[in-house]
């Protein structure tokens, strides 16, 4: 079945059974091998792309779903940084050092990405519901929440800081949030 759909904004077009996963045809028709398999049975998250703008586990999104499509995977969330929510993510990620092996982070980042752009402020419960169905298996679900009360907290600080709305003491009290959240507390004199 020949499939036309949009990748990280390029038109692509492939030949694939209309039963194969979307993760198979990003990876090995379109040799982008940044999206991982991880459980093939959607419960992990390394496969984790936006399909229009909403995350999707592609390991079980049937091909003949993506037809005239736009999917974005971690390529073009890290490569072209496509939005704020996505440079912010992956800001924080290297800034808070948050990946270990690696191998789940590309879903985790997906995820983030697509919460932010959901809820620019979300609570640690936000964040622990929204990212409940992405594993790792090193653990590092706290990095990964600093990380994204940190782009969260980056989000808001650029949102504030134009020449025409600058206010100082929005900046200064999200950068003590970013420094909290980051593990460190500073105590008055």
């Amino acid at each position: 079945m020949k499939l036309s759909f949009t990748v990280n904004g390029q038109l692509q077009t492939v030949d694939v059974e209309p039963d194969t996963p979307l993760l198979w045809v990003i990876r090995d028709h379109l040799n982008l091998t940044g999206t991982k398999f991880g459980c093939g049975i959607a419960q992990c998250g390394a496969c984790t792309v936006h399909l229009n703008g909403t995350p999707v586990r592609s390991c079980m999104m049937p091909a003949s779903g993506i037809q005239n499509q736009n999917i974005t995977t971690i390529e073009g969330v890290t490569e072209s940084k496509l939005s704020a929510e996505s440079q912010a993510i992956t800001n924080a990620w290297e800034e808070l050092a948050v990946v270990q092996c690696g191998y789940c982070q590309s879903g985790q980042i997906m995820s983030a990405t697509a919460l932010l752009k959901q809820n620019p402020k979300p609570t640690d419960k936000d964040i622990d519901n929204y990212m409940s169905g992405n594993i790792c298996r090193c653990n590092t679900y706290v990095r990964i929440k600093k990380a994204i009360k940190l782009a969260s907290d980056n989000l808001a600080i650029a949102s504030v800081d134009s020449p025409i709305f600058y206010d100082a003491s929005k900046v200064a009290s999200s950068n003590h949030t970013a420094t909290e959240a980051e593990g460190e507390t500073h105590h008055g004199a």
